[in-house]
């Protein structure tokens, strides 16, 4: 299992990926920012997916 900043979550919809490390700057979230610590109002930023459609992305 990935360790809390290094995780990356992948929206079921379209794909994107959301990496803890890389944070997500143009849409307000600064890189570093844990999964958890992301708001819950955030949305995708290709798709406007929730948060909830995101899933963890296990190593293999």
């Amino acid at each position: 299992m990935s360790a809390p900043g290094t995780r990356r979550y992948q929206c079921f919809y379209c794909g994107t990926i959301y990496d803890e490390a890389l944070g997500c700057p143009e849409e307000g979230v600064a890189p570093g920012t844990l999964w958890e610590d992301v708001p819950e109002d955030w949305v995708c930023p290709e798709c406007a997916a929730d948060k909830s459609n995101f899933a963890l992305i296990e190593d293999d």
